[in-house]
């Protein structure tokens, strides 16, 4: 009520104040439990970027009644088995989608309501917007409960639905809770939640509203997108991008005086790609921060990035970074006085301030020295209770034991400094083994992917009859250019890649398989050449 007329969303030309959004979130409110559904009970939901999404998250947060975020990209069969996995009652969906969700209805037995946004629902599904109308701004029995519910992120197979068990979290067992007392908990937690202070969130106050404004151009869905929600919680402003462009994320920013945006670095790359002609045009000085993970971004984007803003009016530098997964929370940060005192820290994703991070060595089954390349090993508040709902082995399998506790093994091959920032070098899972020696594919990405003519770039292992395993890069070249695998491999030699971290089969595609989100199936992409071995062989 206090926030009353103040811009709550902001979805095109529909400006919606916290009154309205607070009378909408009571109807939905209402609607669930009508539906008969309880605290701890589910309603997973596939609605685009829109007021909905607001709309469900605090409906089911006042009530207790949580919210899996099914990712809109899967494929129906791979979204049957998200649902399946989370057992939800209820299904909300944006009309769009239909067409992933009525090929699996009959998969699907748990879920028995479907509320559909938008359009005329399909015979046996709820329109959400006669629901709503029927239903009292009324706040029925339950409990307070934060309802998003993420998914892993997927990009080694079909994300798995997760829980973070709070009966092990209060154990009075170290054991249950991996090794973690109660007071490290506390302390973890700590870390986690003051870590948004390098974010500068306390600070950021617009000349007209008073509060944060924040763009969202990603997924909603997206675990890492939540940080773009954040300042909703404290009164902000949110300006969800229903389809991202590069222009207008720049034209929003300047029309709807944004202070506060998390992308992923596919989206900065799209817009250092625009014209001067196009970047000069907006005003941005509004921008404090600019936060990016879900995806290595190249030292030179963050760079550039920088000195856009500059030149279009930002006080400061804007480029903030995290490494982080679902499974863990925040655990480095990296600020703009971080690479202000250091260029060299631009390379890095932050130091570790949000979590434990340490470096493991699986060869001699110890902690890494500084600056030792090893597996980057993680203990959060999360990971103490985390749970992969009905897959109780994928779960002990991403935990390695040392000296009675257990670390979350995010599949990711880095070192630390003698700072504590992070640097990643590679997936496990994605490193090439080319006569022995060890690879790592963002090396040879982040050097193609300063060639003037490349949009994107993509490092896959193929085989070889000799070697085993080489690198091919996958490239996507900006729009009107043409190059060719000569020009390629002549600037990789001149950005200092030699030997076999030269990519042995360079290959051209009109558009690589890329999502918003940053995420990229390579396994897709490196199919197609073991397929084809005599092609390469």
């Amino acid at each position: 009520d206090t926030l009353g007329s103040r811009e709550a969303i902001i979805d095109g030309n529909d400006r919606i104040t916290f009154a309205q959004f607070k009378d909408r979130v009571l109807r939905l409110a209402d609607v669930l439990h009508g539906l008969g559904l309880k605290p701890g009970d589910r309603f997973a939901e596939l609605p685009s970027n829109s007021p909905v999404w607001f709309e469900a998250m605090a409906a089911g947060t006042l009530t207790g009644i949580n919210m899996p975020m099914l990712n809109w990209h899967l494929r129906p069969n791979e979204l049957a088995q998200c649902v399946n996995a989370a057992q939800p009652r209820a299904l909300l969906v944006d009309h769009e989608f239909l067409d992933r969700i009525l090929p699996i209805r009959d998969q699907i037995p748990s879920v028995k309501h479907y509320l559909v946004v938008g359009g005329e629902p399909p015979e046996g599904m709820h329109s959400y917007e006669a629901l709503m109308a029927r239903a009292q701004p009324v706040l029925p029995p339950g409990k307070l409960d934060m309802a998003p519910r993420p998914y892993s992120g997927g990009t080694t197979g079909t994300p798995k639905y997760m829980n973070i068990n709070r009966e092990r979290l209060a154990s009075d067992s170290d054991a249950d809770r991996r090794g973690a007392k109660k007071e490290d908990l506390i302390r973890m937690g700590l870390m986690q939640l003051t870590a948004f202070h390098y974010y500068k969130l306390g600070e950021i106050s617009d000349p007209i509203t008073g509060n944060v404004r924040s763009l969202i151009p990603g997924p909603l869905y997206h675990a890492g997108v939540q940080v773009g929600v954040l300042p909703f919680f404290v009164g902000g402003t949110v300006v969800p991008m229903r389809k991202f462009t590069a222009e207008g994320f720049l034209q929003l920013i300047q029309d709807e005086r944004i202070n506060w945006t998390f992308v992923a670095p596919t989206m900065l790359e799209r817009v250092v790609g625009l014209s001067d002609e196009i970047k000069a045009k907006y005003n941005l000085s509004s921008m404090r921060t600019i936060i990016c993970a879900a995806a290595p971004c190249p030292p030179q984007v963050k760079r550039e990035i920088n000195a856009l803003f500059r030149r279009q009016g930002a006080k400061d530098d804007v480029f903030h970074e995290y490494y982080a997964a679902s499974e863990t929370g925040l655990v480095t940060i990296l600020a703009p006085e971080d690479y202000q005192a250091d260029p060299k820290r631009y390379e890095s994703v932050g130091k570790v301030r949000a979590a434990q991070c340490r470096i493991y060595d699986p060869e001699t089954q110890r902690w890494a020295p500084t600056g030792q390349e090893g597996k980057v090993l993680v203990r959060s508040a999360l990971t103490s209770g985390l749970e992969y709902v009905g897959q109780q082995s994928k779960t002990d399998e991403c935990f390695i034991p040392i000296d009675g506790e257990l670390w979350y093994d995010d599949g990711l091959i880095g070192y630390l400094d003698a700072d504590g920032f992070l640097y990643l070098t590679s997936r496990v899972k994605e490193m090439i083994i080319t006569g022995g020696v060890n690879l790592f594919p963002n090396e040879i990405e982040h050097a193609i992917k300063l060639h003037p003519k490349v949009a994107d770039v993509a490092v896959v292992r193929a085989p070889d009859k000799d070697l085993g395993e080489v690198p091919a890069a996958v490239i996507q070249l900006k729009e009107g250019q043409y190059a060719d695998a000569a020009e390629i491999l002549a600037h990789c030699k001149e950005v200092g890649l030699y030997g076999f971290k030269l990519p042995k089969i360079i290959d051209f595609v009109d558009q690589l398989p890329r999502n918003l989100a940053g995420k990229l199936p390579k396994k897709d992409l490196e199919a197609r050449y073991w397929e084809g071995v005599a092609k390469h062989g």
